[in-house]
């Protein structure tokens, strides 16, 4: 096909038809995702290393660790902990282990890796950096790993909280 004359001058059985412009993304990709409790957030996927959807099986609890872990996961050799996004941000309701697949979004920094367990993936959207709003009445145990939020207005005025992933990695959280 793309030895053929008419691919390269674009000539052929498209001939006719009008080029469709494609429209320029605005802002900057995030992937929108929920916890347990229903609250929604989003991370930019610049920070993302990989998102996995895999069985319980494959999370290795460990003992004696903060409770907020869920245990470790092996990653292509790499051994990467896996956390409950909800519970690390003060929620109380936990993550249910008890389903075929858990959704785990992998951020790194500075060559350390951490699992972020989440209930489920909404999608991958571009959201306008202007529109983000400082969060209002956010838990003080959620406000530090917090950058800001957009207001939902179609969805009844929700908010979407935009996540620091690098605050979230470096906390003093996971020594507890």
């Amino acid at each position: 096909m793309i030895g053929n004359p008419d691919f390269l001058t674009g000539r052929g059985q498209d001939q006719g038809a009008e080029f469709q412009e494609l429209e320029s993304p605005e802002g900057e990709l995030h992937l929108r995702f929920f916890v347990a409790s229903g609250d929604e957030f989003a991370l930019p996927a610049m920070g993302i290393k990989e998102v996995l959807a895999l069985p319980p099986d494959r999370i290795t609890p460990i003992p004696n660790v903060s409770p907020l872990l869920l245990g470790t996961l092996n990653v292509r050799g790499r051994v990467v902990w896996v956390a409950d996004l909800g519970q690390f941000l003060g929620d109380s309701t936990p993550l249910s282990t008890d389903r075929p697949e858990i959704s785990v979004i992998a951020v790194e920094d500075q060559d350390t890796m951490l699992g972020l367990a989440v209930d489920r993936i909404n999608e991958m959207d571009w959201l306008s950096i202007d529109d983000v709003q400082m969060p209002i009445n956010i838990p003080d145990g959620m406000a530090p790993f917090i950058r800001g939020e957009w207001t939902l207005v179609n969805e009844n005025s929700r908010f979407l909280r935009l996540l620091d992933q690098v605050a979230i990695l470096r906390s003093a959280r996971w020594a507890a």
